[in-house]
């Protein structure tokens, strides 16, 4: 099944519109993008955590369902990693 064919298939069997699962990939790549730098920064999950004064399952939530993230939280986060959080609006 091709990319096209599996989101549009999604869309249907889910009841949502193509904008909610944008939305949705979005804040899926959100997770997936902190996950990255925190392994290429060497940290467990449990390591992160310890740096900017939280438990594990929040750097979990925070990569496996990354919806409604604060502003502050991604800057902590990039901060422990070395790391700067940019924004762009295109």
């Amino acid at each position: 099944m091709d990319l096209d064919n599996y989101i549009s298939t999604r869309i249907e069997r889910e009841g949502m519109t193509k904008e909610e699962f944008w939305n949705g990939y979005e804040e899926f790549k959100i997770g997936v993008f902190l996950k990255e730098a925190r392994e290429n920064s060497g940290l467990t999950q449990e390591q992160l955590a310890n740096r900017i004064n939280t438990t594990k399952s929040v750097i979990s939530r925070m990569e496996n369902h990354s919806e409604d993230i604060k502003l502050s939280t991604l800057e902590k986060v990039a901060k422990a990693l070395g790391k700067e959080v940019k924004i762009a609006i295109v």
